[in-house]
């Protein structure tokens, strides 16, 4: 009996392995309830834009989606059933879309630290003139003049012009951080000056690199840290806390990068705690705010936590009301939906930044591979931070 049960384990085991092997469930549509589908007629012509996410509805290796902000006219962006399609954030005018592609079949997100089994793809909004912009990298972000990005490779963090082809390494984690480190998720503040990330491998926190100064400012753990496009804030995910055992934070910092109050780890002050769903469904991840500072997205599930494969929802926010039931989920599908990005306003229209500002970043590109020599934050580096953010 005991060799038989021992058996039907050992199967059901493999059967489960096989089915993460081959990617996440495609799930079904599930119906909102009354409230739900009351709160999504209520916000229309609300909020004009567009969001696009990764989901697994259609293909369990994940395509990009896009769909209006107030959750009408969802469709698929891309097609590509042999690879899996994430990551995906829009172009400061709206008119494109980067996202990251495997470069064969199912690949894990925890993978993500290996980018020789990614590249970098880029497409527009209407579904043409899809291309790869980048071979083997992860973790693509805009700058603002809509033809320069950020992504990384492993420990190192490089810009490249879409137009020159030129690329130039700007940051090196094992350099400035702690030998085996890994970024992730880097992202460049709209003047140039500061870059935030997720940091893995031998370290786990997340913080704020100082281009200009050298200097390393922690955020403590969790992971997936983004700027306001004021680059006055930014958002980062909290693990181990909230109802659902995640919590979105708003950090305030200074002109250098800095957070306005110190963070360690994952116990953090009450006042930056900022979104943490009420109900069931409160394992929040994936917060991204839209250009006008007026609407959170983010997704969350009320079981598991593994974000290729779970079923999580995509939600929207409007801040300005300062009351947090006033959320809208957007979408009603078992599979998978993760990763969504906000582009508000007319699509296709010149991006926000002023000459000023355009002139003030190319002389931060021109001098950002100096500054990246500058001398090791290893003294910098919160060394205690908690160990229990999930790697992505």
């Amino acid at each position: 009996m005991r060799l038989k049960s021992m058996v039907v384990l050992g199967v059901l085991a493999g059967s489960l392995s096989l089915l993460y092997a081959q990617g996440a469930p495609t799930g079904g549509a599930v119906n909102p309830s009354k409230k739900q589908q009351k709160a999504l007629e209520e916000l229309k012509g609300k909020v004009d834009g567009k969001i696009v996410w990764a989901t697994s509805r259609v293909n369990s290796n994940h395509d990009i989606w896009i769909m209006d902000a107030d959750g009408a006219d969802k469709k698929a962006l891309t097609t590509s059933p042999g690879n899996v399609d994430w990551f995906s954030r829009f172009s400061p005018n709206g008119s494109r879309v980067l996202f990251v592609r495997s470069k064969a079949g199912w690949v894990k997100e925890m993978d993500a630290k290996y980018y020789d089994k990614w590249d970098i793809w880029m497409i527009n909004t209407d579904g043409t003139d899809e291309k790869k912009v980048v071979e083997s990298g992860c973790w693509s972000t805009w700058r603002p003049d809509g033809e320069t990005i950020i992504f990384a490779r492993g420990a190192k963090v490089y810009t490249k012009n879409l137009s020159s082809g030129e690329e130039k390494m700007i940051f090196d984690a094992e350099e400035k951080i702690k030998k085996g480190a890994i970024a992730q998720q880097p992202e460049m503040s709209p003047d140039g000056k500061l870059l935030a990330m997720t940091v893995r491998g031998s370290e786990r926190q997340t913080g704020i690199y100082n281009l200009e100064t050298g200097e390393w400012h922690t955020t403590g753990g969790g992971c997936q840290i983004n700027f306001w496009p004021s680059s006055n804030k930014v958002l980062r995910m909290n693990e181990g806390h909230g109802k659902g055992g995640t919590e979105v934070l708003c950090i305030d910092i200074n002109e250098n990068g800095k957070p306005t109050q110190p963070i360690r780890g994952l116990r953090v002050p009450k006042e930056i705690q900022f979104m943490d769903l009420p109900l069931r469904r409160s394992h929040e991840y994936f917060p991204r705010i839209d250009p006008s500072e007026n609407w959170l997205v983010w997704t969350a599930t009320q079981y598991g936590h593994d974000h290729d494969i779970y079923d999580y929802e995509v939600f929207i926010w409007d801040i300005n009301t300062n009351k947090k039931k006033d959320f809208v989920r957007l979408t009603f599908h078992s599979g998978n939906d993760r990763w969504p990005d906000i582009h508000t306003g007319e699509i296709g229209a010149a991006p926000a930044s002023t000459e000023e500002e355009t002139e003030s970043q190319a002389v931060s590109d021109e001098e950002m591979s100096e500054d990246s020599e500058s001398e090791s934050m290893d003294e910098n580096t919160d060394d205690g931070a908690d160990e229990s953010g999930s790697e992505e």
